[in-house]
């Protein structure tokens, strides 16, 4: 799908806040509601809109402490090494990169002790990995919602 400026600023609108009504922003776009309606939908049976999700601080759920982990994956295994990953519930996302490391993981543990459980007892000991390296995120400075638009 070609996006054009209106599309890219109903995108970054929605961006700034999923729960913006289709009149708001049909106001500071002047356009008709109808019509960021239609473009809206458009986009999201293009797949350009994947969907909308509520941001959860971690901290206010239980999970305290947040990690990168990079995982030197054996050669032939990485599949396999994929999918057990997807299971563990502490794993947030799985990053398949270039360098020094196969594989970067962003976790997240309720405090130290449950990170070196996570760590040792479940990723460290699965077959599939030949080395990893954690480094727990002291802090985040800045994040971005989604692509540059």
């Amino acid at each position: 799908m070609e996006l054009d400026d209106t599309d890219r600023a109903i995108l970054r609108i929605l961006q700034e806040d999923a729960r913006t009504p289709f009149s708001e922003i049909a106001r500071r776009i002047d356009m008709s509601s109808a019509t960021v309606h239609d473009r809206v939908g458009r986009m999201e049976e293009a797949g350009v809109i994947e969907g909308y999700h509520a941001s959860v601080d971690p901290k206010a759920v239980g999970y305290g402490v947040s990690a990168l982990v990079g995982l030197r994956v054996e050669q032939g295994r990485e599949e396999d090494a994929l999918e057990r990953l997807r299971e563990i519930e502490g794993v947030r996302e799985i990053h398949l990169t270039t360098g020094e490391w196969d594989v970067i993981l962003r976790v997240v543990a309720e405090d130290t002790d449950r990170l070196r459980e996570l760590m040792f007892d479940r990723i460290a000991n699965m077959d599939g990995f030949s080395r990893s390296q954690t480094m727990i995120i002291l802090g985040t400075d800045y994040e971005a919602e989604g692509p540059p638009i």
